[in-house]
Parts: C-alpha cells; sequence; structure tokens
C-alpha cells in the first residue's frame, strides 16, 4: 500500500472518477497510462506520477453532500473539468499509450506555449497530454514558482 500521509504542506490531492465498470476503468489507468494499484477494491486508487486517481462507481446523495449525484458523464463533449496529464515528451507518450489502446482525439497539435492532445477514459472523461514549449515554462520542473511569487 502506498504512504497516502500528507506532505509538510499537510494536503494531498487527487482526482475521483465515478465509473460504471471500475475493473475497465482501472485496466485503462494501469495498462494504459502506467498507473500502478495501490487501494482496492472500491473505491480503488492509482497512482499516477505524484497523484492518485481514485476510481469509484456512482451513487445518489449522502449525508454529507445531500443533493448531490454522482454518475459518469452525459455527453463527453461538455466538460466542466478535466485531468491535465503534463509530460516530457509528448511524442513518446502519444505513441506509447496509443500502442497500448488509447485513442485520442487528435495527434499532438502545437499551441502557442505548449503540445497538447487529448484523450478520454473509458467512461467518457477528458484527460489532457500536454508537453511545455516555453523554455522558461511554469510546467518544467526546477522552472515552478516559487511560493514567494505567488
Amino acid at each position: 500500500m502506498a504512504d497516502l500521509t500528507p506532505p509538510e504542506e499537510r494536503i494531498v490531492l487527487a482526482h475521483f472518477i465515478v465509473s460504471d465498470d471500475v475493473e475497465r476503468s482501472v485496466h485503462f489507468y494501469t495498462e494504459v497510462l502506467g498507473g500502478r494499484v495501490v487501494f482496492s477494491p472500491e473505491p480503488t486508487y492509482v497512482e499516477l506520477a505524484n497523484s492518485w486517481i481514485i476510481i469509484n462507481v456512482g451513487g445518489g446523495p449522502t449525508d454529507d453532500k445531500p443533493s448531490v449525484t454522482l454518475e459518469t458523464p452525459r455527453d463527453p463533449d461538455r466538460v466542466s473539468s478535466f485531468l491535465n496529464i503534463r509530460v516530457a515528451d509528448i511524442h513518446a507518450v502519444y505513441a506509447e499509450w496509443s500502442a497500448r489502446g488509447a485513442q485520442f482525439l487528435t495527434p499532438p497539435k502545437q499551441h502557442q506555449y505548449e503540445i497538447r492532445c487529448y484523450i478520454r477514459d473509458p467512461d467518457g472523461h477528458l484527460i489532457e497530454v500536454g508537453q511545455t514549449t516555453d523554455p522558461t515554462g511554469d510546467w518544467i520542473p526546477g522552472h515552478w514558482p516559487s511560493r514567494e511569487s505567488g
């Protein structure tokens, strides 16, 4: 089991997704994206790089979210949030993940400060995969903004 203890900042960020088929989603996040299951069965935690993807079935309201229902996206072309993955070599990741079964919406496209493309997980959740092309970019390790600067 992974150490889920909050770091020095006393906060850990994880991305929770609702899945209609947890096993299928776990396969995608581990076998296609290269994550590792650190807790299961449900909810299942997949360690991916320096974060976790929490995968669980949907469900109706609970006492702590009395008007909220968790469900997979009704319309995968209308989103209000998405997972953003930054990589060092987008073309290598695109080739590797495509070979493992990822279906990208388009090949990587150059934009002003980055190259990016998108994929969907098996439940339709959108995932951006990007690489900075800005030599002083905010996504390059060692160039992250300091706490004092922001």
